[in-house]
């Protein structure tokens, strides 16, 4: 590797750093949702999913879908669910 890759790297696990962030994208594991659904589901409000989605959106990890007024967000691809399993698996993990 080479050091623009570890510091690409290191962005990317910055977005992973906040649990807010990790609950979107958690609750986007298995359905696209809006952001009233979201809001609703992390009892957050709107404009604060928003702005996370957004984040993750540059940082092209979730995508966006338009039907009618209404946007729905996806995982980007099988990666992120990938990082989020790993990283779940590593700290349920028992110390040896």
């Amino acid at each position: 590797m080479n050091q623009n890759e570890f510091e690409r790297l290191a962005e990317l696990f910055k977005i992973f750093g906040t649990p807010t962030r990790l609950q979107i994208l958690y609750a986007l594991v298995d359905e696209e949702k809006c952001v009233y659904d979201i809001a609703r589901e992390l009892g957050m409000s709107q404009s604060a999913i928003s702005h996370q989605l957004s984040i993750l959106k540059q940082n092209r990890l979730v995508k966006n879908r338009r039907d009618g007024k209404t946007i729905y967000y996806s995982l980007l691809d099988s990666h992120v669910l990938t990082i989020i399993a790993q990283g779940l698996e590593h700290i349920r993990e028992k110390p040896q």
